[in-house]
């Protein structure tokens, strides 16, 4: 009972705007009742709100509940982060890269967990967004350098026939636990997911090239602005009104 309390407590926080004060009443009740106990509540915390608590991540201290996050747990929140407008994908890639690149963490099976839920590849897109031409550039040259790409595009088909041949680069070269680090695993690793995801890439640069991608962002698709929703102030009502079924 007690923890359904603390769930009620938590769920009311962030319907109310006060993500700061959900975070740290999950974080208090680590630090009472110990690590177990936090990881109870999570598994019955909707994904709506554990993605509001953790894509508001803190780069400058450790959280304790992005280190208690299952790769299924934290897959189901980055599908559905799209729900917020967040053009720069920042608190994407900084929540991706908290908790994938955590030291106890085998980043592959938070990837693929990712990449087994509908929506995963989109979300994988949204995060390397801002990187699409040197993500083609590594799928051509093996090497995210655009000095050694000449520009062109390789073939699906082409992707399809070289997804196993190997990147020129090794890990420690890239291991910037971030995007560079995150796309040599989806290709060595996960090639079929590595392509899925720049295909979708390509859509989306195709879309903008069109001029398609303002007219979609005017469409009422259940996206906000993330004005009010940065730094713990807010989730959106589109989250709040999802048909995530209650924790409790």
């Amino acid at each position: 009972m007690h923890h359904l309390a603390l769930i009620e407590q938590t769920q009311s926080l962030i319907a109310a705007g006060d993500i700061v004060g959900a975070e740290s009443a999950l974080v208090a009740l680590a630090d009472a009742e110990g690590d177990h106990a936090l990881m109870l509540v999570l598994e019955q915390l909707p994904p709506k709100d554990v993605l509001a608590v953790i894509r508001e991540y803190d780069s400058s201290k450790s959280s304790i509940i992005n280190l208690m996050l299952t790769p299924e747990q934290f897959a189901r929140a980055v599908v559905i982060e799209k729900q917020y407008r967040d053009l720069t994908r920042t608190h994407l890639r900084g929540m991706v890269n908290s908790i994938i690149f955590r030291d106890d963490a085998d980043t592959l099976e938070f990837v693929n967990a990712i990449g087994d839920l509908e929506g995963g590849s989109e979300a994988l897109a949204d995060y390397f967004d801002e990187k699409w031409s040197r993500i083609e550039s590594f799928a051509r040259t093996g090497s995210f350098e655009a000095a050694e790409d000449d520009g062109s595009v390789v073939s699906e088909d082409e992707l399809y026939a070289n997804a196993y041949a190997r990147p020129k680069l090794d890990e420690d070269e890239v291991a910037d636990q971030d995007w560079m680090q995150l796309a040599w695993l989806l290709r060595t690793k996960n090639p079929d997911l590595f392509i899925e995801m720049l295909l979708v890439l390509r859509a989306k640069a195709r879309a903008f090239e069109l001029g398609q991608q303002d007219e979609e962002a005017s469409d009422d698709d259940g996206k906000v602005e993330t004005s009010d929703t940065d730094r713990g102030k807010a989730t959106p009502a589109a989250l709040d009104e999802s048909d995530e079924e209650s924790a409790i």
